[in-house]
C-alpha cells in the first residue's frame, strides 16, 4: 500500500513535516509494510518557507532588511534544496507582526524589506521565486519592493519619493531603468489567495487597511493613492491593473508584481504542489492523507487540503483529512474531493493542552484511521 501524506502545519504547534511524520508513524503501527510518502505543503502563507525547505531537502537564509518601519530587522528566505528555487514570504520582512499594534500606520509603512529578500535570493543564484503574499503591514501598492529592486520613483521636483502609501499621491513618474537585470531571466510565482482590486470598496485599503491600522480617514487617502499609483502605472508603463482580481492582495503589492515584475497570480497550494511534485507521487497512490490545524467551511477556499484533494480527484484516488479540530460546516469539504475528515484532539482541552498533545494526538488518530482501513479490508474479504 502506498499513502501519500501531504499536510499543511498545525499552526503554533507542529510544522508541516512533523504532522506527516506522527501520521506516518501511527500508520506503520497497523500497516508496517506501507510506503508512506512524506511532502509536507503549505497554502502561500505563514509556514511556506519551512515546508518547502523540509519537503526539498533545503535551507533557511537569514537577511538583514528593512522592516515595515524602515528599521533593520531579521527577515528570511528558503533555499530548494538544488539551490534554484528561493522561497520568499513577504510577511518575513513586511509583516504585521512586526509593527507594535500602537506603531500600525499604513501611511508610513513599506514593503522595501521585501525587495531586499527578492534581491539577496537572486544574489545566490535562484533564479525561480515564489512569492506568498500574506500577512503583510503596508498598503503602498509593492512601491517599496521596487524601490529596492531598483524602480526610481520620482516626484514632480524629480526627487525619489518618501517611503510608505501616503507618498504616492506625490508621484510624478517612473523611471524603470535601473530595476535589476537578472529579474529579466527569473521566474517568480507569486501566491495570492484572494481576488481583490486595487481600489475602490473592495479595494486594498478599505478592505484590508482597517486591520493595519487605519482609520477611516487614512482608508480614502490611501485609496486616492493607489487610484493616483494606478494612473501613473497605466501611463508610464502601459500596465492597467488597477480592476485585475488580485491587484490588490498585500496592500496593493498585487499591482506592482503585475504591472512591473509581470508576475503571475496563483492559488498558493497550487504552486507549492506543482514545486514539490504532488501530482507525481498521488498519480500510483493507494490513499492521500491531508490536514491542517482546522478543517472548516474555509478550508475550500485555497487551504491545503482542499488543494491537496484537487490533485488526488484527478487520479480518483481516496483522501482522508486530519485536523487539529473541526470547524463550522467542516462537512463541505465531502463536495470538494475530501472523503473523510477526522479532529485528532481525544477529549475536551484547552488550547495550551492541545498544542503540548499534538503529536501524541496526531499519531494515535492516524493509527485508529489505519485500524479502520484495516477493518474495512476484512469486511470485504
Amino acid at each position: 500500500m502506498k499513502i501519500v501524506i501531504a499536510p499543511d502545519s498545525y499552526k503554533e504547534s507542529l510544522s508541516a513535516l512533523e504532522v506527516a511524520t506522527q501520521i506516518e508513524l501511527g500508520l506503520l503501527e497497523i500497516f508496517p509494510e506501507a510506503q508512506c510518502i512524506k511532502i509536507p505543503m503549505a497554502d502561500g502563507g505563514e509556514g511556506t518557507v519551512q515546508a518547502m525547505v523540509e519537503a526539498t531537502q533545503g535551507h533557511r537564509v537569514d537577511v538583514i532588511v528593512t522592516s515595515p518601519l524602515g528599521e533593520p530587522v531579521t527577515g528570511f528566505y528558503g533555499l530548494s534544496g538544488d539551490g534554484h528555487t528561493a522561497v520568499i514570504e513577504m510577511a518575513a520582512a513586511s509583516g504585521l507582526a512586526l509593527v507594535p499594534p500602537a506603531q500600525r500606520n499604513p501611511l508610513w509603512t513599506t514593503s522595501y524589506g521585501t525587495g531586499e529578500l527578492i534581491a539577496a535570493a537572486l544574489d545566490v543564484g535562484a533564479r525561480h521565486l515564489i512569492l506568498g503574499i500574506g500577512g503583510s503591514a503596508t498598503n503602498d501598492g509593492g512601491a517599496g519592493m521596487l524601490q529596492a529592486l531598483g524602480v526610481r520613483l520620482l516626484d514632480a521636483q524629480g526627487a525619489e519619493l518618501a517611503r510608505g502609501g501616503a507618498a504616492l499621491a506625490q508621484l510624478d513618474r517612473i523611471d524603470t531603468s535601473r530595476l535589476d537585470a537578472r529579474l529579466a531571466t527569473c521566474r517568480i510565482d507569486v501566491a495570492c489567495d484572494v481576488d481583490n482590486p486595487l481600489t475602490g470598496p473592495r479595494g486594498a485599503s478599505a478592505i484590508f487597511g482597517p486591520q493595519k491600522g487605519a482609520t477611516p480617514n487614512m482608508v480614502a487617502a490611501l485609496d486616492a493613492s493607489l487610484q493616483h499609483w494606478a494612473a501613473i502605472l497605466r501611463r508610464d508603463l502601459g500596465a492597467d491593473v488597477e480592476g485585475i482580481a488580485g491587484a490588490g492582495a498585500a496592500g496593493g503589492m498585487g499591482a506592482a508584481l503585475l504591472a512591473v515584475l509581470k508576475c503571475r497570480l496563483r492559488p498558493g497550494c497550487e504552486i507549492i504542489a506543482q514545486a514539490v511534485g504532488l501530482d507525481a507521487a498521488v498519480r500510483d497512490a493507494d490513499l492521500v492523507i491531508t490536514g491542517e490545524g482546522r478543517i472548516d467551511e474555509q478550508t475550500i477556499f485555497g487551504k491545503t487540503p482542499f488543494g491537496v484533494a484537487t490533485v488526488a480527484k484527478r487520479y480518483g484516488k481516496p483522501v482522508i483529512g486530519m485536523a487539529g479540530s473541526l470547524g463550522r460546516n467542516a462537512q463541505v469539504v465531502h463536495a470538494h474531493g475530501i472523503d473523510a475528515i477526522c479532529s485528532v484532539l481525544s477529549r475536551p482541552c484547552s488550547i495550551e493542552d492541545a498544542i503540548a498533545e499534538a503529536a501524541h494526538n496526531v499519531r494515535s488518530t492516524a493509527r485508529n484511521v489505519a485500524a479502520l482501513l484495516a477493518i474495512g479490508q476484512a469486511l470485504r474479504t
